[in-house]
């Protein structure tokens, strides 16, 4: 044995009996007294118990009020593991440009799309169509808040990817972001990725109304099972990439249908209302 050997071992003797309380304060089990260093600069390490009361307060929270992207975002990491955002990173190692996200990393930001240049692509782009329905919608990529409760440093990155994709899929579909669209969205977004939080949001349907119940059985539940169940990996998309392709090019690669177009159809909806509503009025009786 070598004279390093020999050393080694000695000392890990030594260490043992002279601090006992060294070893054994380096293999007391994760508690809320005991967390761990993070793992990466946003990193929170949970307890069961607390990834649990996260899940479950998240949970009720969001379906209180939908709005509140923080919660939805907190319940999205809650329960994506230990196996969902595991099964989402394999499908991304297991496709060539899937493995060339992960190796570059890129964050999908204003600064790093460059909006403005976004404006100035051909009006069926999928730049410009993304650049487009975020002025529509009056939102921005830089609100999407970073991961923190997800312990692989890898998968948390995987997370943070899909979360700030979650918009591409919105304007591809040209979904927008009122109760029913976010549903339509949300339902094929499980199909593709399995992420329980994407089915969980399924359960804001309770809140709608009667006729917006109604539509969404009958036209976009249906649209959402089979484009999520025939499209591919939407996780895989370098959107970096694909800003200057047509975006019904990409949708016919993606396999994924163009939906019903809901503003158009509450448009609708409203111009029949007030046409009723003033032929009501033309056949009410005058008062002399």
């Amino acid at each position: 044995m070598s004279a390093w050997g020999r050393n080694g071992i000695s000392g890990l003797r030594a260490l043992t009996v002279s601090s006992p309380r060294v070893i054994s304060c380096s293999m007391r089990p994760f508690s809320v007294l005991n967390r761990p260093r993070p793992n990466y600069p946003t990193h929170i390490p949970l307890t069961t118990i607390e990834r649990g009361a996260l899940a479950l307060g998240s949970a009720i929270g969001s379906l209180i009020n939908p709005r509140r992207a923080d919660l939805i975002a907190a319940l999205g990491e809650a329960t994506a593991t230990p196996y969902f955002i595991y099964r989402l990173r394999n499908a991304m190692l297991s496709n060539p440009t899937g493995r060339r996200i992960l190796r570059d990393r890129p964050r999908i930001t204003s600064d790093t799309l460059q909006l403005s240049y976004l404006r100035t692509l051909p009006e069926n782009s999928v730049g410009r169509t993304y650049a487009t329905w975020l002025d529509r919608e009056g939102v921005s990529p830089d609100t999407r808040d970073d991961v923190h409760y997800i312990d692989n440093e890898e998968c948390a990155y995987v997370m943070q990817r899909y979360r700030e994709c979650h918009d591409f899929y919105h304007a591809v579909t040209g979904l927008p972001i009122f109760v029913e669209g976010e549903l339509a969205l949300k339902a094929l977004e499980f199909l593709n990725t399995l992420l329980p939080m994407t089915g969980l949001s399924l359960f804001a349907f309770i809140r709608m109304k009667p006729a917006e119940k109604e539509r969404f059985i009958r036209l976009h539940l249906p649209w959402a099972v089979r484009s999520g169940l025939g499209s591919k990996e939407l996780i895989n998309v370098y959107w970096e990439e694909v800003l200057e392709k047509d975006v019904d090019e990409l949708r016919a690669e993606l396999n994924i249908e163009r939906p019903p177009d809901l503003r158009d159809i509450r448009k609708l909806i409203r111009q029949q209302q007030k046409r009723e509503k003033d032929s009501q009025k033309q056949h009410m009786p005058s008062h002399q």
